[in-house]
């Protein structure tokens, strides 16, 4: 069952919109058993997942994110980013650059979900995560 709403799916899109205006890319919204997103910049091809954090920048740590996320992500073979958007920027960094610990964590389980407790990622602050402010 999936539990991405309209209003998850339309934070997912303002987040990528800010990101690749940023970077002058250009992203294309992949389908509903793959990553989020597929960017083209310069003829180069990178890979995005969007986590939705509901909090500001400075509370936005440690970062979490379903191990298969990444698995996904790295399996693609090109380079592959994690941004987590936050209430008033996000927080971006290139899975082969950052450091995490791994743990068997996330929500409480809802009726219905396979997904809400598995292995988990979660990222510290460190010198390869960038952060863009929201204006």
């Amino acid at each position: 069952m999936r539990f991405e709403s309209k209003k998850d799916i339309e934070r997912e899109t303002k987040a990528i919109e800010l990101f690749c205006k940023k970077f002058s890319a250009k992203w294309t919204k992949l389908g509903d058993n793959d990553v989020d997103f597929k960017v083209t910049r310069n003829g180069k091809i990178c890979y995005i997942e969007v986590k939705g954090r509901n909090r500001n920048l400075v509370d936005a740590f440690p970062l979490p994110i379903a191990a298969r996320k990444v698995v996904k992500l790295v399996d693609k073979g090109e380079q592959s980013i994690i941004i987590w958007d936050c209430f008033d920027g996000m927080i971006y960094g290139n899975t082969k650059d950052i450091k995490c610990i791994g743990k068997i964590g996330g929500r409480k389980p809802r009726e219905g979900s396979s997904n809400d407790q598995e292995f988990m990622l979660y990222f510290d602050e460190q010198d390869c995560l960038y952060v863009i402010k929201k204006e």
